[in-house]
């Protein structure tokens, strides 16, 4: 993640330096997500710092069926899946809801709210339910291979 979000830092430099020259919904894909990762990855430095940065942390899941799942998501939208690992973990971990990830746009005030809310973690939309996204950092060591997957990888 750290490299993805640092390949598109000059863009974003120039779209916070010089937000009329652009429309947020014209932005690339790649070029919100960098928006949103520096956004969370600032606030969670300014109020949350004993959290993993996502830019550099392990996604894991807490059972197998949860990790099945996202392995399977991977998978479909074309990210590289290699497998499912029985990890041990000596670190931190943020256990967040990913419904709370958003579209980094234009604002950088908009987006360190929308950080802020992420990190708060509070289920407040009854009507959706929250998508788990747990994130650790420290000594992880692989215990054992639970499942290999490897689909698009090459």
């Amino acid at each position: 993640m750290h490299q993805r979000v640092y390949e598109k830092i000059e863009i974003v430099n120039d779209i916070y330096n010089n937000p009329s020259k652009y429309n947020t919904g014209s932005l690339e894909y790649s070029v919100m997500v960098a928006l949103r990762e520096l956004a969370l990855e600032e606030t969670r430095l300014e109020k949350y710092p004993g959290y993993p940065s996502r830019m550099s942390c392990l996604y894991v899941s807490k059972t197998l069926k949860e990790a099945d799942d996202w392995g399977k998501y991977f998978a479909e939208i074309g990210r590289p899946t290699y497998g499912i690992a029985k990890l041990e973990i000596k670190g931190n971990c943020f256990i967040g809801d990913a419904t709370k990830c958003f579209d980094g746009g234009t604002d950088r005030q908009e987006n360190l709210r929308l950080a802020a809310l992420y990190w708060e973690n509070k289920h407040t939309d009854m009507d959706n339910p929250p998508i788990c996204e747990m994130i650790v950092d420290g000594i992880i060591t692989v215990v054992e291979i639970i499942k290999e997957i490897n689909a698009n990888i090459g």
